[in-house]
């Protein structure tokens, strides 16, 4: 019994860190407003090596529709400008020399609905992350049968898993219902 305990709790875990990264790559989709964590996963070559953007500049919202990206060190402003343009992020930095500031242009309807399709891959994605956290425990579990635990524990077992599946499940279906409506909000 204490073996099934600990796989239904290993599988809690890495579906709460499904749900965890489905949240984070819904956060890297913009919605049309400036938000500092746009820029999260951006590496900047620092002195030769790939260092993250947020580690070698204060990145903050002066307005609604700007990114304003501060370096701690002058020099590193042209590496942070060339990582930005590089990006698939399709922002166009302005440097003055000091900071680089970012427009965040409004969202026409028809890129909109790319976002919005764009969420909804990858709140599939982190679906499916769950439902093969729920394949991977169910596998377990019917090894144990195995070592002489009874079929109706195992039974009772992936009937738990499948209530933590469902349950995540839903946390990624409520994510998407609000990146949905953030992002179909001008």
């Amino acid at each position: 019994m204490e073996e099934i305990e600990l796989f239904l709790e290993e599988a809690k875990e890495l579906m709460d860190k499904s749900v965890s990264h489905t949240q984070q790559e819904l956060n890297k989709i913009r919605a049309g407003k400036a938000m500092p964590n746009m820029l999260d996963g951006l590496m900047v070559d620092y002195y030769g090596s790939p260092t993250p953007i947020q580690q070698v500049s204060s990145i903050t919202t002066p307005d609604a529709r700007t990114l304003s990206v501060k370096p701690w060190e002058k020099n590193m402003i042209a590496e942070i400008e060339k990582a930005i343009i590089n990006s698939d992020l399709g922002l166009n930095p302005q440097n003055d020399g000091e900071q680089i500031r970012i427009n965040i242009p409004a969202l026409t309807e028809e890129r909109r609905k790319d976002l919005v399709k764009q969420a909804k891959s990858e709140g599939e994605n982190g679906k499916v992350s769950v439902r093969n956290v729920r394949k991977d425990t169910n596998d377990s579990l019917k090894k144990l049968k195995g070592d002489g635990v009874s079929e109706d524990a195992i039974k009772g077992a992936e009937e738990d898993v499948q209530k933590l599946t469902d349950a995540h499940v839903a946390k990624i279906d409520q994510l998407l219902v609000e990146k949905e409506k953030d992002i179909m909000t001008i």
